[in-house]
């Protein structure tokens, strides 16, 4: 998943999910890795588009997931 979190196709997705990632991994419990994992099946446009607030997430995306990214990013870049 560190992998994939670092290597989306697209630079901007690199840069939110990979730091995440390499601090959050390992310490995840599996229910949350299940998570994860689902998130990184989302496409990078829409994903970005939703953690940019161009676009509200649908309402069956893990929006407590996507807030948590969204905290992380402010907490560890300002």
């Amino acid at each position: 998943m560190r992998f994939r979190a670092w290597h989306r196709g697209t630079k901007e997705m690199d840069l939110l999910l990979g730091p995440f990632a390499d601090a959050r991994l390992e310490g995840m419990a599996e229910a949350d890795l299940d998570r994860f994992e689902a998130l990184l099946e989302e496409a990078d446009t829409d994903l970005l588009k939703w953690l940019t607030g161009q676009e509200p997430a649908p309402a069956d995306a893990d929006r407590a997931l996507l807030s948590e990214l969204l905290a992380f990013r402010v907490q560890t870049h300002g």
